[in-house]
């Protein structure tokens, strides 16, 4: 029993740090507040039918947005709480093993945790409205999916409290991240943690191919559909390609780690750079799966809010396309400091710098779209007009990095680190805090406060700039990212303490956006049209929320920008009343993906911890649940023309 208890408080929980002990009281009461809500609500069968077992893509994609606004909520703590020990000299907020662990914590639940699955989420609730479709191609498999997202995340952030966090870093280089140098099972949790959650990336990556090229309505060519699917028909061609290589990667060191295999060790044959070069294969094209789908929601928003048709329509996917091609030759820029040859710099240099082209030619795109256009200033539209100079110095500092002689002066210094902000939270963050605010009405029914939402634009925006341009200054004054601490006399100071300021800016930004959800919850404007914005798409052709079935009947596309030449060309109401309608089919919920996917959360438990003894059950498990959906022949359900006409009646769409 002592050595149990001594197990139990020296390894198992994490001790000894009154922020841990914090988060030990917040995570019990929260628990705690959910049980007693839900069952004093008498919620627990609701919950379980309507949401946990759900295949309806759009009900995915809202679970997919839900935890990807906690994920940054914890990401942003950790981003505070780095910016706070940074913000005067010889600061001792934070232990120097704490920082990594915050330091390694905050890069992986920002990239996968947070703009993964927010991607994830809009592409779920927008593709299958806006290409005409009923559901995804596997409902199944994209509900699967999310489970798998969501308990890989689960898996990782519990980390902090029990057993430790990862801190080698969210590259998670050789050797920091091998057994000898790096004990315990931090590591662990992130090889697991996000091999579950990339497998549910990579099979929604399949999804979205799949449904964007069997699904799409008759009429609806490729040259016909909106920019934001052509991004995650692109974006999902990438994922395809990418992912297995941060899955070799990931199941490498896994096994080194558990099983004492050495692929990573010089000293016994292996080799760190193979790490590297399967990492950032992944890691490079994983900044335009985050990219890209973000620049189709600014041209969806831009051409909405400008009351025009996107500019230069071919061009912007034949950009993409050089985008998502060029994006797997220039992984190798990250290792110019690493003792290349001058030729493979060289290559390397250029086609980092080429990608810039079709990048900047979206720019341009998105400017003519707007000339003589009749700018209406949404907050949405704020969101994409403020992208696009932001972003631009983003991709200008990456075109100075790109020059192999100059990133040994640049590399491993802040101005790298806010080059990488300026990209990341100037594109994929402003991307999807746009995309909240367009698509919201489409999945709630009802508005976003706009006066609220302009507010928290604006604070976040400007603290966005106090926090990362005085890093370029920094950075270049010479101080290095990765420390934890510095001390007086070096000229940082000012400029740190400012850049602190902005963090927690931001973070009051993303409150107020907080407070608006909840606010418009409660009282915010419905959207009884189905069309807020005088929108050009699909999407806003069916009420606010989407029915079950999403269309009543498919429509047929005769050109870009469906939506809008339909309302130009006959008069809706006469258009419903002729409206003839057939029975649907459409598939059935399941808890077996729920189910699996804790399955796979028992099993990678038990792979962090080496208990074998769970991972067996857990393993098992799987393999039942497989079988079982094996054998599952009544799959779908079918809705009524009865129903259908109740539906599209109480919708305002009969008359």
């Amino acid at each position: 029993m002592d050595s149990f208890i001594h197990f139990l408080l020296h390894r198992f929980f994490v001790t000894g740090d009154p922020m841990i002990y914090g988060a030990d009281a917040s995570i019990a009461l929260a628990s705690i507040g959910i049980v007693v809500v839900v069952t004093y609500l008498k919620k627990w069968k609701w919950l379980w039918k309507e949401w946990l077992t759900s295949v309806d893509h759009k009900k995915i994609g809202i679970m997919y947005i839900i935890a990807a606004l906690l994920m940054l909520f914890r990401g942003g703590v950790d981003a505070l709480m780095m910016r706070t020990q940074l913000a005067l000299p010889n600061m001792h907020f934070l232990t120097s093993e704490h920082y990594n662990q915050v330091f390694t914590t905050h890069g992986t639940i920002m990239i996968i945790f947070v703009a993964m699955p927010f991607i994830f989420g809009l592409m779920n609730i927008a593709v299958p409205l806006q290409i005409g479709a009923r559901d995804v191609a596997f409902p199944f498999l994209n509900a699967l999916s999310f489970w798998l997202f969501f308990f890989g995340a689960m898996l990782f952030n519990i980390s902090f409290v029990i057993g430790g966090s990862p801190d080698a870093g969210w590259s998670s280089y050789a050797p920091y991240a091998e057994l000898s140098m790096n004990p315990g099972v931090g590591q662990n949790y992130y090889l697991v943690g996000v091999q579950i959650a990339g497998i549910g990336s990579l099979a929604s990556g399949i999804n979205f191919l799949v449904t964007i090229l069997k699904m799409r309505a008759p009429g609806m060519t490729l040259f016909k559909m909106p920019m934001f699917t052509w991004s995650i028909l692109i974006t999902s061609v990438i994922i395809i390609f990418a992912f297995p290589a941060f899955t070799v990667a990931l199941a490498l060191m896994s096994i080194d780690r558990l099983f004492g295999a050495h692929f990573f060790t010089i000293a016994s044959g292996g080799s760190p750079m193979l790490w590297a070069n399967l990492f950032w294969f992944w890691g490079h094209p994983e900044v335009y799966i985050v990219l890209l789908p973000v620049f189709g929601v600014f041209s969806e928003v831009i051409a909405t809010f400008s009351h025009k048709t996107l500019f230069g329509y071919a061009v912007m996917v034949w950009s993409m396309v050089a985008i998502s091609i060029i994006g797997f030759v220039t992984w190798l820029h990250h290792f110019f400091t690493m003792g290349n040859t001058a030729e493979v710099n060289a290559f390397f240099s250029i086609s980092t710098a080429i990608i810039a082209i079709p990048t900047g030619v979206k720019i341009f795109n998105w400017l003519f779209t707007m000339n003589k256009g009749r700018i209406e200033f949404s907050t949405a539209m704020l969101w994409a007009l403020a992208f696009i100079p932001n972003f631009t110095i983003g991709g200008v500092t990456g075109v100075m990095l790109a020059l192999a002689p100059a990133d040994y002066q640049y590399h491993n210094s802040y101005f790298l680190v806010a080059h990488f902000h300026s990209v990341l939270i100037a594109g994929p963050v402003f991307g999807i805090f746009c995309g909240l605010y367009y698509w919201w009405p489409k999945m709630f029914g009802y508005m976003l406060n706009e006066r609220q939402g302009k507010l928290a634009f604006w604070v976040f925006m400007i603290s966005f700039n106090i926090c990362f341009m005085p890093m370029y200054i920094v950075g270049l004054l010479g101080m290095t990212r990765r420390m934890y601490t510095y001390p007086a006399g070096m000229g940082w100071t000012p400029f740190n303490f400012i850049e602190t300021i902005g963090a927690f800016g931001m973070g009051a930004g993303f409150l107020i956006i907080a407070y608006n959800i909840v606010w418009s919850t409660l009282k915010g404007k419905r959207d009884t049209t189905g069309d807020p914005w005088n929108g050009r798409t699909l999407e806003w052709s069916i009420p606010s929320p989407a029915p079950e079935y999403n269309f009543a009947t498919i429509p047929t596309v005769s050109a870009r920008d469906a939506f809008a030449v339909a309302k130009t060309q006959e008069d809706q109401e006469n258009k419903k009343e002729r409206q003839l309608f057939q029975p649907i089919h459409m598939p059935n919920n399941s808890g077996i993906p729920i189910i699996m996917s804790l399955f796979m959360f028992i099993a990678g438990f038990g792979l962090v911890w080496e208990w074998y003894w769970m991972v067996i059950p857990g393993a098992i498990g799987i393999v039942v649940c497989m079988i079982v959906r094996s054998f599952q022949y009544n799959d779908h359900h079918i809705i009524s023309i009865e129903e259908i006409e109740r539906t599209e009646r109480a919708a305002g769409r009969l008359s």
